[in-house]
C-alpha cells in the first residue's frame, strides 16, 4: 500500500471512529432519559477499499425496564408500541414510548410538550369511547366531582366521581411498526417518519390498536420505561473505540514522519 494511502486509511479511521464516540458519548448522556433508545455504529470498508466509514448509527429499539412512579397518569408500555400523540397546533402525529403525561388546563392527556395523546374519546355512562381524537376528560355528571382517573392495561380510562358514579370516558390506543430502524428522532423523546416504518394500521381502531391485543404490549399505570442504555456496554465498547482510535492516531503520525525523512532525504 502506498504511503498516502497509509494516510488516507488513518484519517478516515479517525473520523469514523469519533462517530462512535460521539454515539457511546450520546448513549451514556441520556442513561436517565425516559425511554431512550440506545444506538450503535456500524462500519465498512470504503469504495475502493481504502480506510474505512460510518455505514450508519443505529438504534436499539429493545424495551427498558419499567420503573414506578406512582402516578396515575405514568403510563409504561410492557412489550412493543408506541403511544401516538399530536401537536395540537399543526395536528403533526408522532410516535414515542414516553408516558410521562398529566392532564393540561383544558382536560387534554398531554406530554411534557403539550402534545395530546391520541385514542378513542366521548366515552359515557352507556356508550364505550368511540370517536378517534385526542383524550379528553369526559363531562362531570351533575353536581359531583371527578375524583380519580385511573388507565387499565388495555388503556381504558376510568373516571371516578363524587356520587359513587365511574364511566370508561377515553381509551389509549397504541400503533407499532414493522421497521422500527425507519423511525427518525425529532428529541424530547418523539419519532417521525412513520409512514416509512410500516404502521400495524392506517387509522388507529380498537379492534387494530387496543393495548395488550395484536402483538401490542399491555399497559402499566404508574411506570414510567426506563432507558435501555447498558452502562456496562457502552464502557466496554467506549475503551474499544479508543484504542482503535489511538492505534490510527499512531498510524497517521508514522506516516507524517515517514512523509518528512523522505523531504529531507535531499539536503540543501
Amino acid at each position: 500500500m502506498a504511503l498516502l494511502s497509509t494516510l488516507t486509511s488513518g484519517i478516515s479511521a479517525l473520523r469514523a471512529f469519533t462517530t462512535g464516540l460521539d454515539t457511546i458519548g450520546n448513549d451514556i448522556a441520556n442513561v436517565n432519559t425516559t425511554a431512550y433508545k440506545s444506538s450503535d455504529t456500524s462500519f465498512a470498508d470504503t469504495f475502493n477499499g481504502v480506510g474505512v466509514q460510518v455505514t450508519g448509527v443505529n438504534a436499539n429499539f429493545t424495551q427498558g425496564a419499567l420503573n414506578s412512579t406512582g402516578v396515575n397518569t405514568d403510563l409504561g408500555i410492557s412489550g412493543n408500541g408506541y403511544f401516538m400523540v399530536e401537536d395540537p397546533a399543526t395536528t403533526q402525529q408522532y410516535a414515542t414510548r414516553d408516558g410521562q403525561f398529566h392532564f393540561d388546563s383544558s382536560g387534554f392527556l398531554v406530554n411534557q410538550q403539550g402534545y395530546q395523546v391520541v385514542g378513542l374519546t366521548g366515552g359515557t355512562s352507556s356508550a364505550a369511547p368511540g370517536t378517534l381524537g385526542p383524550i379528553k376528560q369526559g363531562t362531570l355528571p351533575s353536581g359531583a366531582q371527578l375524583q380519580s382517573v385511573t388507565v387499565g392495561t388495555s388503556g381504558n380510562l376510568v373516571e371516578s366521581y363524587s356520587d359513587g358514579t365511574q364511566v370508561t370516558t377515553n381509551q389509549v390506543l397504541m400503533q407499532n411498526y414493522t421497521d422500527p430502524s425507519q423511525l427518525v428522532s425529532q428529541g424530547n423523546n418523539l419519532y417521525t417518519n412513520l409512514s416509512a416504518a410500516g404502521p400495524l394500521s392506517t387509522t388507529l381502531a380498537a379492534s387494530t390498536n387496543t393495548p395488550g391485543g395484536g402483538g401490542l404490549g399491555s399497559i402499566e399505570a404508574g411506570t414510567l420505561e426506563q432507558s435501555n442504555v447498558d452502562l456496562t456496554q457502552e464502557f466496554s465498547n467506549m475503551i474499544t473505540m479508543q484504542r482503535a482510535f489511538e492505534a490510527n492516531a499512531r498510524l497517521v503520525t508514522v506516516s507524517d514522519t515517514i512523509l518528512q525523512s523522505i523531504v529531507n532525504l535531499k539536503q540543501p
